[in-house]
């Protein structure tokens, strides 16, 4: 009786930490409650930069909020990896309006992806959302406090670092070669900017998907699962400082989604940054890249990442034979515009030009294994259920319809073929002293 006496004190502590808020700013666009045991899911993970904190060592509380870090991890459906990208809070975006769930309203606009969270985890929810055409399932905040107690309640966790680093701004002084450290080390190293070279939000990220392995690592030795006092330290720490979506509101939910993904093995568990290149209005700020594209489809598919560095097979997909763009829609830029996305999906473009109108987009592919492997592959990626015609072209030419917007604005019939992607990475597995 004593011991039920306890548990259930411990249980009804642990559950009263736990504050939750709306998934969506909209309950019309909910999918419904996705289950947790099984089918593939995404969560969206939230490091709030929010200064209102027991602690006033990370400067004064202004009232703002925005997102620090963000990672979209798809669980995949047979839940045998675990696929955690990276988006850059320098990443503009275009931003959706939000309705008011409790910290104002929001009419969208262009800006940071990070800024979203100013009006509540929902409004994060939805930009990520439009950024990468994945559907979140749950999310998942914490602040500076609850990742400092997350780490210390572990008892610290491993690193390695290739040579000393100091920031004064961050608090950070560290050395060079492997070491532990604690909480409030571990979100410097995670958050430093200054002990960079570039000083820059995307060369920061290294450090996180270092910080996140190493994470991963201790939390699933034994002597942090199977010692009452660290797994209550850690429960508490990390239930304490959370904010979740209803769907993950319950101990019940959250135990539930533990037991799934920690059946994942660690070399299975994939850090990924997204791909971006500068924003063409500002140097400081980045936009994603067709690389990017490719991993959010892999995501919605439930597909592996092929990665460039990855030991795979060839790739039986052909993206040999060039490829000729007419456009017959008398879009203005349409070629040029279709031209940017089959180079970014790694094709050979060999020219642009204009043609008579036409009503329908007809791609054509000479009678040769790659020529008609290159257009099947084109008109899955591009999104456009046209059957590939056999003719006397070199190559492959797409002749651009008045038909092609509505073509390409419909659900894709088959999965478009994934293609190995160019990205910072690397497994929770990872030696940290690699890499």
């Amino acid at each position: 009786m004593a011991v039920v006496a306890v548990g259930a004190v411990v249980y009804a502590q642990l559950q009263g930490n736990i504050t939750t808020a709306p998934l969506r700013s909209d309950p019309d666009t909910s999918t419904g409650e996705p289950q947790l045991a099984e089918g593939d899911l995404n969560i969206l993970l939230l490091g709030s930069d929010s200064r209102a904190l027991a602690s006033d060592g990370f400067g004064e509380d202004d009232g703002s909020e925005r997102s620090d870090a963000m990672v979209l991890a798809h669980v995949s459906n047979d839940s045998t990896r675990i696929d955690a990208v990276q988006l850059p809070r320098d990443t503009v975006v275009d931003l959706p309006a939000c309705d008011d769930t409790g910290r104002g309203s929001y009419e969208g606009g262009y800006g940071m992806l990070n800024s979203a969270l100013e009006y509540g985890p929902a409004c994060s929810v939805a930009a990520v959302e439009q950024l990468t055409g994945v559907t979140i399932d749950h999310f998942v905040q914490m602040d500076f406090e609850g990742f400092i107690g997350m780490v210390d309640a572990m008892g610290g966790i491993d690193v390695c670092l290739p040579e000393p680093l100091q920031d004064g701004h961050a608090r950070l002084d560290l050395p060079a070669g492997a070491q532990s450290v604690n909480g409030e080390q571990a979100l410097a190293l995670a958050r430093t900017r200054h002990a960079l070279a570039e000083e820059s939000d995307i060369a920061r990220l290294g450090h996180q998907q270092m910080v996140l392995s190493a994470i991963v690592q201790k939390a699933t030795k034994s002597d942090v699962l199977v010692r009452p006092d660290r797994l209550y330290a850690f429960l508490d720490a990390v239930t304490s400082s959370m904010t979740v979506d209803p769907g993950l509101g319950a101990l019940t939910d959250l135990a539930g989604l533990a037991a799934r993904v920690a059946n994942v093995p660690m070399s299975s568990v994939t850090f990924v940054t997204m791909p971006t290149v500068p924003a063409p209005e500002d140097p400081n700020r980045v936009v994603p890249t067709a690389d990017a594209d490719v991993i959010f489809r892999a995501l919605v598919d439930d597909a592996p990442l092929v990665l460039t560095t990855d030991e795979v097979a060839p790739d039986t997909t052909v993206r040999t034979a060039p490829v000729q763009i007419l456009n017959g829609a008398g879009v203005a830029g349409l070629a040029s515009r279709v031209s940017e996305d089959a180079t970014g999906y790694g094709y050979t473009v060999s020219g642009l030009a204009n043609a008579d109108p036409s009503d329908l987009t007809v791609i054509t592919a000479a009678d040769t294994p790659d020529a008609q492997q290159t257009a099947q592959a084109l008109a899955s990626e591009l999104g456009l259920a046209v059957t590939v015609q056999t003719g006397d072209v070199d190559g492959v030419q797409i002749l651009l319809g008045a038909d092609y917007t509505e073509l390409t604005s419909q659900p894709r019939a088959t999965p478009p073929p994934s293609r190995p992607v160019d990205a910072v990475s690397r497994s929770a597995d990872t030696d940290l002293c690699v890499g």
